[in-house]
């Protein structure tokens, strides 16, 4: 046995501890609205407290996992703690460079462990109703921002034939739509083509349909579906899937329904995490480790409480070419993204 390596394998555990522990603080402080507060200036335990309407006593010892972490500055000879405009970039505001609500999400996810510990000895699963509606929510708030600032521009913007056939009018279908947020937006953005959701939540479709009125849009309709029959006349020209497919119960039955549902030269857009299907080949990637665990905790369980395969958020390119040949789409691209983390499947038959 090699001391060193224990010693440094101590250290990694401290490290992994610590990120787990400052992950709550960091929801504790997007939650209360202490980064916000944070970013008008640098300020006292009691001054930040007074600003943000908090305790003082909850917000000095915040304030001291703030300051240790790095993630403040703090300044003895005034006993001020200061937000650096860097790591306020990242913590506050409403763009998607905001990575606070990953910290909610991770620790709604928490909540499933002891339940899962049980699937560990059973098989079971956890049904999609035990994550909501706190996951679902939290994973709505990030999502939000990501489609505000980078679906037109950035995921569609890239592929110009596909955009002005959206300026021209198409037929679009979302499969999984959540609260229809990407479908509004795009409904917004191209006028001249009409949209519709489909997601299994509904009251994540009431909400869809709330904003689709109070934005004054007419080219878009939701409606509670089960999406491994949903009618496929008339065809669509565009179906688009956000990190939907690897979560449902029957993902062979629904690709083989949205190859059906597409006219000659309709196109599947499939948005998922970018991972190689083999754990070798994620070796080395920063967001293997998270995503293997959000799989486990989340996207695993979903799938095989329904009866589905499990597939899981690092199902993977391979696999993911595989189910989408057999469903029948011969010619697949894989494209980047603007985040990092995702690519795009576009598929046609």
């Amino acid at each position: 046995m090699n001391p060193d390596q224990v010693k440094q394998f101590a250290q990694n555990l401290l490290t992994i501890y610590t990120g787990g522990v400052l992950t709550q603080m960091i929801d504790i402080g997007y939650n209360t609205g202490l980064f916000e507060a944070s970013k008008q200036g640098p300020a006292t335990s009691i001054e930040l407290s007074e600003r943000s309407g908090l305790h003082e006593r909850y917000v000095r010892e915040w304030l001291g996992a703030m300051a240790t972490s790095g993630i403040y500055h703090y300044d003895p000879a005034t006993e001020q703690y200061s937000l650096p405009a860097e790591h306020a970039l990242l913590l506050t505001g409403n763009s998607a460079r905001n990575l606070s609500p990953i910290s909610r999400i991770v620790n709604e996810l928490g909540k499933q462990v002891p339940t899962l510990v049980d699937c560990f000895r059973d098989g079971k699963g956890i049904h999609y109703d035990a994550y909501r509606p706190g996951f679902t929510h939290s994973l709505d708030d990030l999502w939000r921002r990501v489609y505000d600032e980078q679906l037109v521009d950035g995921f569609l913007g890239q592929h110009a034939e596909l955009t002005a056939a959206l300026q021209q009018g198409l037929r679009v279908l979302d499969i999984g739509c959540g609260t229809g947020h990407a479908l509004n937006v795009l409904a917004q953005a191209y006028p001249q083509s009409t949209f519709i959701g489909y997601d299994l939540a509904e009251d994540a479709i009431g909400l869809a349909q709330a904003e689709a009125q109070e934005l004054g849009l007419n080219n878009v309709t939701f409606a509670v579906q089960d999406v491994t029959h949903f009618p496929t006349a008339p065809a669509f020209d565009l179906i688009m899937a956000f990190d939907a497919i690897h979560d449902l119960a029957a993902p062979e039955r629904v690709l083989n329904r949205i190859r059906q549902a597409l006219t000659p030269d309709g196109l599947f857009l499939m948005i998922e995490f970018k991972f190689q299907s083999n754990v070798d080949g994620n070796v080395g990637n920063p967001f293997a480790p998270m995503y293997y665990g959000f799989s486990l905790l989340h996207c695993t369980p979903v799938s095989l409480a329904a009866g589905g395969p499990g597939l899981g958020a690092v199902w993977g390119e391979q696999t993911a070419k595989e189910l989408l040949a057999t469903a029948g789409f011969g010619n697949v691209v894989v494209a980047d993204t603007p985040r990092p983390q995702n690519y795009m499947f576009l598929c046609r038959p």
